[in-house]
């Protein structure tokens, strides 16, 4: 069991793994007076890929007053393993706080982590002061972040109706490996790609295509539904992609 939220000190990041973003060895350090979000993330990981723009923004909207982002890049597909595809990630993403490549879950163990994505906030002494297990709890996460701070400002709004704080959601139909065609309940369904190519995507049910080339390794969204949806999925590789999984992300009730 993990103990009570503010006697967990952060773990130290291990010595020897490479960062991007990082300079003069600041982003290695756990620097006392500074609060700091670490986020467990994974670019082949819808969920992760959902999340990541409050990540963003939060960097954005408090580096000035304080706030230290750390995400620590963990693979859980062999596409997200290599670091220069990482690397490429985070440039095409825009990320532009530090990114720690944690190829081989080293910190991951330290932090007892327990899936994509994940997000634990320090005070300024280092303690764990809150954190989250997926997508989600946003606005919770930016007022906390405020209250370490000390600042007062409108958090962000909801990029997606599904985000709003109350949001009733429904449970989407478990990940599949591989690609997947056949029934689904979701809110919107993604794919985690490799190669080079086409991939179609048809939901039957209610007409919807969508055509995406693929260049780079990642998970990519297929099909958006405005809320959860029961469909029929056709999901065909062109040559020269492999899909290395379908996942449903969950939509309104």
């Amino acid at each position: 069991m993990r103990a009570p939220v503010g006697t967990i000190a952060a773990p130290l990041f291990p010595t020897k793994l490479p960062w991007v973003n990082a300079t003069g060895g600041q982003a290695s350090t756990i620097q006392r007076g500074k609060p700091m979000l670490v986020e467990f993330w994974d670019f082949c990981r819808p969920n992760s890929m959902r999340t990541l723009p409050y990540v963003k923004e939060w960097h954005e909207r408090y580096a000035d007053a304080g706030l230290r982002v750390i995400g620590v890049h963990c693979p859980g597909f062999d596409a997200s393993r290599d670091e220069d595809a990482v690397r490429a990630a985070v440039a095409r993403l825009e990320i532009r706080h530090p990114v720690l490549l944690d190829s081989e879950l080293a910190l991951w163990r330290d932090y007892e982590n327990e899936g994509w994505p994940a997000r634990y906030l320090f005070d300024g002494h280092a303690r764990l002061f809150d954190y989250h297990y997926g997508e989600g709890a946003y606005t919770e996460t930016e007022l906390a972040v405020q209250q370490l701070l000390g600042v007062e400002r409108e958090p962000l709004g909801p990029l997606r109706p599904e985000d709003a704080p109350g949001a009733v959601l429904a449970a989407p139909t478990a990940e599949q490996a591989g690609a997947y065609t056949g029934p689904y309940e979701a809110g919107g369904v993604w794919a985690v790609l490799d190669g080079v190519g086409v991939v179609q995507a048809r939901d039957r049910a209610i007409g919807v295509s969508a055509e995406l080339s693929i260049g780079e390794p990642g998970a990519y969204a297929l099909l958006e539904h405005g809320r959860h949806t029961a469909g029929e999925l056709t999901l065909e590789l062109g040559e020269g992609v492999r899909c290395l999984a379908t996942c449903f992300t969950p939509g309104l009730a």
